[in-house]
């Protein structure tokens, strides 16, 4: 029963396929090439979709069918992650119909193609600063629309990104030892990052800096250095009396005190 349930099956795709590929090689029936992009856009085959309507599109243009088949045509390349293409063509849906009903998601979707080509905060971040100045625009035009929320989303964790990618810079000078650069670099990454997530850990490699500075000082600098050092210690913990970081911090305080 099995076998026989198998055969049918694949007998079935093997036709699939082969409809497909005659309907696909033809260069005629765009009618019935629309039918079918539409019934694989439906079912999810995206990329037979995809191949059918750029094929047909250019018979479409001007007619009521073309702007369906140009939204289609970009949805279907983000829906199988080629996000570059999917860009232009909703940008391009975007200029071709300016008054579509389905505009506001066409432009949330072109920002949402540069959000997923994003990479990870150690890489180059065009595509980062792109997708934040197109969820911006998106914002601006459409404050109502049902996608704001989620843009906002969209927008924060790109943000997040490059503000690790900043921190990451400034905590550098930490690792390598440098420890005026890492203070007064970190010190402008939380000037110019209020809101930050990395605030805390920010101010925590700023104070192991500072520390680093004070139980390496000269004889004669060390009584100012460590009271500085208890001074900034007290205003972090002001911010954060929870921190993560308390036991290191509270031992390390113990150990520069014990120079004085």
């Amino acid at each position: 029963m099995y076998r026989i349930f198998f055969l049918m099956s694949f007998s079935t795709l093997l036709l699939s396929c082969n409809d497909y590929q005659k309907l696909l090689n033809s260069t005629e029936n765009e009618v019935d090439k629309y039918t079918a992009a539409e019934n694989y856009y439906n079912n999810g085959e995206f990329r037979r979709a995809n191949a059918l309507i750029e094929q047909i599109i250019p018979s479409y243009r001007g007619k009521p069918q073309g702007e369906r088949l140009v939204y289609f045509f970009a949805n279907s390349y983000f829906e199988t992650k080629l996000y570059y293409s999917a860009a232009i063509q909703f940008e391009n849906f975007i200029k071709s119909y300016p008054n579509s009903q389905r505009i506001q998601e066409a432009y949330f979707m072109e920002a949402k193609s540069y959000f997923m080509l994003s990479p990870r905060y150690t890489l180059d971040q065009d595509d980062t600063y792109t997708g934040i100045d197109k969820l911006q625009v998106f914002i601006n035009r459409f404050p109502n629309s049902e996608y704001v929320s989620e843009a906002l989303e969209l927008m924060d964790e790109l943000q997040n990104k490059l503000e690790e990618k900043d921190f990451e810079i400034s905590k550098q000078y930490y690792t390598i030892r440098d420890y005026t650069s890492a203070i007064k670099s970190l010190d402008n990454f939380v000037a110019d990052n209020p809101g930050t997530i990395f605030r805390e850990e920010a101010l925590y490699y700023k104070w192991l800096s500072q520390y680093e500075i004070a139980i390496n000082s000269i004889e004669s600098r060390i009584v100012e250095r460590v009271t500085e050092l208890e001074r900034s210690l007290d205003n972090f913990l002001r911010y954060y009396p929870d921190t993560i970081f308390i036991e290191d911090l509270s031992e390390k305080i113990n150990i520069a005190k014990q120079l004085l």
